[in-house]
């Protein structure tokens, strides 16, 4: 009598198992859709399939609804498990950083002086637009006036401004083209004029 009691309960577990590995799929798609990222969500149906083939547990009268608490019931166990483990590392790191910890966020020398030269390069850019375009971009990107007040004002189309504009958008591109190629070269930080001669 006891081991037919067995025999029912390890076929039962293995019914549940085959029923999770067919609703595996489904499974992860429901744990991702629940904000468990693909690795976090492939550990817990692994949890999960070890807890059903170790427990053997009973006849279960609906299965995927059981698969279903169950691998939500460890995704919850997971996300408590990494508040905490994110809690004790903040605690730590606020433990052993001393009272006054001071933050300097004012940027670097380096990158003040950075900043500046391509401020001053990017207003050799537009200084060098024909004037109309450079008014345009001016009124427009720094001063935010739309388009249509300024097309009114000069006495141009909306796709006439468009058109100067993208004049505009095309010669910082491309200056920042070559700030960007410049900065891989090593004479750019001695203030050296680089390839392109900017």
């Amino acid at each position: 009598m006891r081991e037919d009691r067995v025999d029912e309960e390890r076929l039962a577990s293995d019914g549940l198992v085959g029923t999770f590995m067919d609703s595996r799929p489904a499974l992860r798609r429901y744990l991702m859709l629940r904000g468990a990222a693909a690795d976090e969500a492939d550990d817990i149906l692994q949890e999960v399939y070890l807890k059903l083939s170790a427990d053997g547990i009973g006849p279960v009268a609906e299965p995927r609804a059981y698969l279903y608490r169950m691998a939500t019931n460890h995704f919850l166990g997971f996300r408590r498990t990494a508040g905490r483990r994110t809690r004790r590392e903040e605690d730590w790191v606020e433990a052993h950083s001393g009272d006054e910890r001071e933050i300097d966020e004012q940027p670097s020398a380096e990158a003040h002086l950075i900043a500046r030269e391509h401020l001053a390069i990017l207003q050799r850019v537009l200084d060098g637009l024909p004037d109309r375009t450079r008014v345009i971009f001016r009124r427009f990107r720094i001063d935010g006036e739309p388009q249509r007040q300024i097309a009114d004002d000069i006495g141009i189309s909306v796709s006439a401004i468009e058109k100067h504009l993208t004049r505009a958008y095309e010669a910082i591109t491309a200056a920042k083209l070559r700030l960007d190629g410049d900065r891989s070269d090593p004479r750019h930080l001695r203030g050296e004029r680089g390839r392109h001669g900017v």
